[in-house]
């Protein structure tokens, strides 16, 4: 689990801030509004952050914004092969446009960047520096 203090910095990527048009495909038709923010894997596993594979971590985190509006619970989701424990993405519980709302609250653009500062073990602030 994370310890407070625990800190990693995410360059955003087109799919970050638009990952409901990103992943359209001819099966789905695309959906306005959602995002996400990236967890790189050496931060993953430096901070024990595990998705719901895990048999025992917890996968929620309350989270907060620095700057904008957020406030809501974060789930530490998405592997990198079927059965990995280890998380590669925050997304809100429930609402795939809870961060999307977030970004367009900052004005966030591909380039700008995200840190994620733990301050417990299931808590974290996310803030955009742009």
């Amino acid at each position: 689990m994370p310890r407070a203090g625990d800190t990693f910095t995410v360059t955003l990527k087109p799919s970050h801030l638009g990952w409901g048009t990103y992943r359209y495909t001819d099966t789905r038709d695309p959906i306005y509004g959602e995002g996400y923010i990236k967890i790189p894997r050496q931060y993953a596993e430096r901070f024990d952050i595990f998705n719901d594979n895990h048999p025992t971590a917890n996968p929620r985190y309350r989270c907060v914004a620095v700057n904008g509006r957020y406030s809501g619970i974060l789930l530490a989701q998405g592997c990198s092969c079927a059965g990995d424990v280890y998380a590669k993405q925050f997304a809100e519980a429930g609402n795939l446009k809870g961060i999307g709302n977030w970004y367009r609250s900052v004005g966030a653009q591909v380039g700008g960047k995200v840190r994620v500062t733990f301050t417990s073990p299931n808590s974290l602030e996310i803030e955009y520096l742009g």
